[in-house]
């Protein structure tokens, strides 16, 4: 018996891309692949940006499926889902 593998569509591959296409999340992309598990804190010091910009970005991010999050406390840990590691190791092909 053949096994498949689920296939994504059209339409959810271009959730994952959608939520890439901003400049600012893919800092945050490459960032948190770069370090792994960080906190939104640690993302916005990093990378010298307002919390609540990052934190908008971070939600996108999330709902695209790029980004997980894991609440420890007061905080919030932000670590890359599996496609958001792809998508991460793809736009490392450009720079």
């Amino acid at each position: 018996m053949i096994s498949f593998i689920h296939m994504k569509t059209a339409k959810q591959i271009e959730r994952h891309i959608r939520g890439a296409a901003n400049h600012r999340r893919i800092e945050i992309l490459l960032l948190v692949y770069k370090r792994g598990e960080m906190t939104l804190e640690e993302i916005s010091e990093t990378l010298d940006c307002n919390l609540k910009t990052i934190s908008g970005h971070t939600q996108k991010l999330v709902y695209s499926g790029l980004l997980n999050k894991k609440y420890l406390g007061l905080s919030v840990l932000h670590s890359l889902s599996p496609y958001g590691i792809r998508m991460a190791e793809f736009l490392k092909t450009f720079q």
